[in-house]
């Protein structure tokens, strides 16, 4: 295998889609700083089919599709756009402090943690000024996130079958969004950063050249156009849209399933161990566990915020049961004590596929069982937490370890 040229008149992007032959999906979760779990794994991976295929090889000439949620869809671009995994490991250890830096002026509860504009000159680095069709991007890419105002996860994926691809009477065609509006939204987690405003409908107001020139945020295209105090931007021309982990895909392997084999997407791979092979991976996971006695002050809000979390955990475990339940699975996870890990219960009409899902347990028990990895209390509590670009490299550290164990070549080859 070499780095692939798309047939005459054919995109590398359409022959990952609709080509023949065995699929590879690529599934990457969220979990803010701790996406550097997720680089080491990728790295590994990409070592291992450099062995196999050379030097040139991309992990986008590799996978089929590659989608992502929230930070996994900031590494989902960049390996999208041919990005080899060195590039994304100086980009992502880059990405941290700027992503993650205090709003100057931040009154806790009232306005975001983080200043966005931050995040946003970062994932426009890599995406630059390119929209969803773009041909430089190399295969099949998709991620996840929240439209609030109509209260709609968006799967979205730089696929022209897609019913809402074209521009429609009054809509964007999907085809002509903006890589780093869509990346920006995915990653705009509620609390941290502000949501993420998206042109949706074309309007008199809004010209075309507003709604869709590339790569740039809506309040500085209003400037450039002079229309600042023209448009009101409102649910009647503008989607309100944040991270995709408060949707119940912040593990998106399940639903990049679905828009890889569902008959209204129109790319309909086919089923089968055979036939798809599904790479999960995740970025760290634990049971949050929480006593009342612990609560003390402002006991009820601390007791909502905590169930809300712990409801984005029970959807991950969700989504990883479902997944080794219709996979084939060579290396699965326990998911409870009572059901065990599912791997040799077949759904009805068998294995829909082959799955691999790589992670790590922040516990640190299974840290110093499975890593040889010692922490204390306090540094596994800093370890869950998502915003901290101080733990990077440690968090990378981990992911090394944990890759060199899991990720094996015979996963990766026929």
């Amino acid at each position: 295998m070499t780095e692939a040229t798309a047939p005459s008149g054919q995109t590398d992007r359409d022959r990952h889609l609709f080509g023949p032959g065995p699929k590879r999906l690529l599934a990457l979760d969220g979990g803010g700083v701790r996406g550097a779990l997720t680089v080491a794994f990728l790295e590994r991976i990409e070592t291992l089919l450099k062995e196999r295929y050379g030097d040139t090889i991309r992990l986008g000439d590799y996978f089929d599709l590659v989608g992502g949620t929230s930070t996994g869809a900031v590494i989902a671009g960049a390996l999208a756009l041919g990005f080899k995994t060195a590039q994304v490991k100086d980009f992502y250890l880059k990405l941290a402090p700027f992503a993650f830096r205090r709003a100057r002026w931040h009154i806790p509860v009232l306005q975001a943690k983080f200043d966005a504009r931050g995040l946003r000159q970062q994932i426009e680095e890599v995406v630059g000024d390119r929209v969803l069709s773009s041909p430089d991007l190399i295969t099949g890419f998709c991620l996840i996130t929240k439209r609030m105002d109509t209260g709609s996860p968006w799967i979205i994926a730089n696929n022209p079958h897609a019913p809402y691809w074209e521009d429609g009477k009054g809509y964007i065609g999907n085809k002509n969004y903006p890589l780093v509006n869509l990346v920006r939204a995915s990653t705009a987690a509620p609390h941290f950063f502000d949501p993420e405003l998206l042109p949706i409908l074309h309007t008199e107001a809004l010209p075309e050249a507003l709604a869709t020139a590339p790569g740039r945020a809506v309040y500085t295209l209003m400037q450039k156009f002079g229309l600042r105090k023209k448009v009101k931007l409102d649910s009647s021309t503008h989607g309100l849209f944040v991270d995709g982990g408060v949707t119940p895909h912040n593990n998106p392997s399940l639903a990049l399933f679905h828009l890889a084999t569902l008959p209204p997407f129109g790319i309909n791979w086919q089923t089968g161990p055979k036939n798809l092979t599904v790479f999960s991976i995740g970025t760290g996971t634990y049971r949050p566990r929480l006593s009342f006695e612990s609560l003390g002050f402002a006991r009820y809000a601390k007791l909502a915020i905590h169930a809300l979390l712990s409801l984005m955990t029970d959807a991950e475990m969700l989504v990883l049961l479902l997944m080794q339940w219709m996979g084939e699975c060579p290396a699965p996870w326990q998911i409870n004590s009572e059901i065990g890990t599912l791997a040799d219960v077949q759904p009805p009409g068998g294995k829909l596929f082959r799955f691999l899902r790589y992670d790590v347990r922040l516990e640190k028990e299974w840290l110093a069982r499975e890593l040889k990895f010692q922490a204390g209390d306090d540094l596994i509590e800093r370890l869950r937490g998502m915003d901290d670009p101080t733990l990077v490299d440690r968090l990378y550290e981990i992911g090394g370890l944990a890759a060199e164990k899991q990720v094996k070549a015979e996963h990766l080859f026929d």
